[in-house]
C-alpha cells in the first residue's frame, strides 16, 4: 500500500542546530535521549549501526555494541562522517543492522522517502529507532501561543507517535516499543506504551518527545521442493528388468 504524501518540514541548517544545542533544555534532553537509546542499542547485534541526522552528534549511538557505527549528518555537523540527503542514502541495500533517526523526520520535506530509504538499507534483522517531538508537547504549545523565538528551530513539522507507527506498519515493520519522555512538564519519568495504568498515563500524550522502536518484519519462506515425477506405467504388459531384457536379446534363434 503506498504511503500518503504531504508536505513535510524544511531542512535544518547548522546555525539553527547549534543555537538549539546551546540551550540548557536541549542539553538535558540529549542526556535523556542518550539514556533511552542506551537501553536498546546494546541489544543490537551485527556490524553496523547508522545514525541519520545531525542531532546529538555521535553521543546518541556511542553505546552501540556493534563493530562499527557512524553518523551521516544532514546539517554540516563536524562529528558526522558525511553530510547527505536522507531521502537518497549512499548506502548499499540490506547492509545495516540498525538505524537511528534522531528528530530527522521533522526536518525533511518527505519523511516517507526517508523511511523507504531506511527500509532499503536495513537487513532482514534490521532495527529502527525514531526519536520525535510530540505535536502536543511544549514546543508545539510555544508555536500556538506565538512564542516562536523560543520554539524549536523554525521549519520543522512534528508528527505524533501514532502516525509514525502507521507509516512503519505500512512498510512491514513490527513496532516493539513506544516510549514517551520529557524534560520538565509534564514531569513524568520515561514510560512505555503498554505499561501498567496509572494516573500519570493521562498526561503521557503531552510529553514533549517519544521514541518508537521497530523491527523489520520478514515473512518466513518455505522452499517447497519439486515433487517427484510420477512413474509412467507401460501401456501393455509389465516391463522386464534390464538383466532379463539382456538375456532375452542374447537368446540364439532356433536352428533349421
Amino acid at each position: 500500500m503506498p504511503l500518503m504524501r504531504h508536505e513535510g518540514g524544511r531542512p535544518l541548517d547548522r546555525h539553527a542546530l547549534d543555537l538549539w544545542r546551546a540551550a540548557p533544555r536541549a542539553e538535558r534532553l540529549l542526556e535523556l535521549e542518550s539514556a533511552q537509546l542506551g537501553r536498546v542499542l546494546p541489544e543490537v547485534f551485527g556490524r553496523h549501526v547508522l545514525q541519520i541526522g545531525s542531532w546529538g552528534g555521535g553521543a546518541l549511538i556511542a553505546c552501540a555494541g556493534t563493530l562499527h557505527h557512524a553518523v551521516l549528518g544532514t546539517a554540516g555537523d563536524p562529528a558526522a562522517a558525511a553530510v547527505i540527503d536522507p531521502q537518497q542514502l549512499p548506502i548499499l541495500s540490506k547492509s545495516v543492522d540498525a538505524v537511528v533517526l534522531p528528530h530527522t523526520l521533522e526536518f525533511t520535506r518527505s519523511p516517507h522517502h526517508v523511511l523507504r530509504e531506511v527500509d532499503r538499507v536495513l537487513n532482514d534483522r534490521g532495527r529502527l529507532f525514531v526519536l520525535g517531538f510530540s505535536p502536543w508537547g511544549i514546543w508545539a504549545w510555544r508555536r500556538w501561543l506565538g512564542v516562536q523565538h523560543r520554539a524549536f528551530p523554525q521549519g520543522g513539522r512534528f508528527y505524533g507517535a501514532g502516525r509514525v507507527q502507521d507509516w512503519l506498519e505500512l512498510l512491514d515493520f513490527d513496532i516493539t516499543e513506544v516510549r514517551r519522555y520529557s524534560v520538565g512538564f509534564p514531569w513524568l519519568a520515561p514510560r512505555s506504551v503498554g505499561d501498567a495504568w496509572s494516573p500519570a498515563n493521562l498526561l503521557s500524550p503531552f510529553a514533549e518527545a517519544y521514541m518508537v522502536c521497530a523491527r523489520k518484519r520478514v515473512l518466513p519462506m518455505n522452499f517447497v521442493g519439486r515433487g517427484q515425477r510420477a512413474q509412467v506405467k507401460p501401456l501393455v504388459g509389465v516391463g522386464l528388468p534390464a538383466a532379463q531384457r539382456g538375456a532375452v536379446d542374447r537368446e540364439p534363434e532356433p536352428s533349421g
